[in-house]
This record gives C-alpha cells, structure tokens and sequence, in this order.
C-alpha cells in the first residue's frame, strides 16, 4: 500500500487537485500529473535531507509547528477566494529547501513530461508543496512519530516501502543530481502508483484510473 496514493486517490485528494488547478489556471489532469509525479520526488528529497541529524531535525521542527498538518483542516477555505499569498510564499520556501540546487533539474523534467512550462509547474509546486508538508504533519501525528529516526521510515512508507524502495530512492537521487531528460519519472511514478512497466501512456493510464477519467 502506498500512502501517498492513498492520499491522491481519495476524495481529498481530488479535492487538492481540483483546487491547485482552479488555482493556477491549468488542466486537471495536466495538473494531476504534476502533482503525481512531483510527490514522490519531493518525498523522497526530503528522505535523502533527513538522512543526516540536522535534515531530521528541521523537518521534525517543521512538522511540529508550522506544518502540523492544520492546512488539511480547512481546503475550502485555502482555496476560496485564492491561495494566500503567504501560502505560495511558504511554497516557494519548501521548494528550495527541500530541493536546494536539484530545483531547476526537477523542474526541467516535470516539465518535460507534463507538458507544461516551467513556470506553471513551480505555480502547481508551490502550493503543493505546503499540502504535501500537512499531509507529512498529519501522517506523523497518527502514527506516533516522534523521533527523529522515525521520519525515515515514515517518508519511506509514503513512497510505498517494501522492496522496491531503496531501488525508487535511488532513481529519485539520480534525477535530482543529474541531467536526467526525465523519463526516470516514468518509473518513479509507476512504483509509487502500483509499479507499471509501461512507458508512453503508462503513467496517463494510471492516473486516468484512480481520476476516474
């Protein structure tokens, strides 16, 4: 079972689509795609910070404070009217912390595979990537995590665990330290979405499947 498919199949997890894209002004299903195959690069940048005690200990911060998972509480409200301005801010700030100078390469690929241009996917980034931060708090709220070791492991159960983790870590590493041209993403995604082996189409397919397109 993977965590964040449980999140982006679910009504909720719709509902953060449909607003991201009311939002930015792009597709549905160009946005879900986005976000479907950003999660799992974004989860597992945020695995390789926290491996060290300083990366552990500011995302544990965060998850405890700011980032408690309060931002699920209330999407109609995050949404109506338009984002807050402090809310793509707060986006903009994660983005470059988690990502640091793999930005641009991640950015580049998505975009590659998306379809869309770079800026419209920073504008889908940047406020997913707070959702992304609640969702993280809430996970660890409900779970008991509350050792820095234990972020790890909590991340690694979001990305799906079992034996194909360490594999899709490693893809996700080689794609923000490289010049990858993107079709790593492809298999990222595929194993966070029920490990497929297709290429072209592979990953329209499945996202047609839990969208319900």
């Amino acid at each position: 079972m993977s965590g964040i498919l449980d999140l982006l199949n679910s009504d909720l997890g719709k509902h953060i689509i449909s607003g991201i894209s009311q939002e930015t002004n792009q597709p549905v299903d160009k946005t879900a795609s986005v976000v479907t195959m950003a999660m799992p690069i974004l989860l597992g940048a945020m695995k390789r910070n926290a491996s060290n005690e300083s990366g552990a200990a500011n995302l544990m911060n965060a998850l405890n404070n700011k980032h408690d998972g309060s931002i699920l509480d209330n999407l109609s409200g995050l949404f109506g009217g338009g984002v807050n301005e402090d809310v793509k801010q707060d986006g903009l700030g994660i983005l470059g912390h988690v990502l640091g100078g793999s930005q641009n390469n991640a950015v580049q690929a998505l975009s590659q595979k998306s379809g869309l241009d770079t800026n419209s996917v920073m504008q889908i980034l940047q406020v997913a990537a707070p959702i992304l931060l609640g969702y993280l708090g809430k996970q660890k709220q409900q779970k008991n995590v509350n050792s820095e070791s234990g972020i790890g492991d909590l991340l690694g159960g979001l990305m799906g665990g079992g034996n194909k983790q360490p594999k899709q870590q490693s893809m996700i590493e080689s794609l923000l330290d490289g010049n990858n041209d993107g079709s790593v993403i492809d298999d990222i995604a595929g194993m966070v979405l029920g490990g497929s082996n297709q290429k072209k189409g592979g990953l329209g397919g499945l996202l047609g499947g839990f969208f319900g397109k």
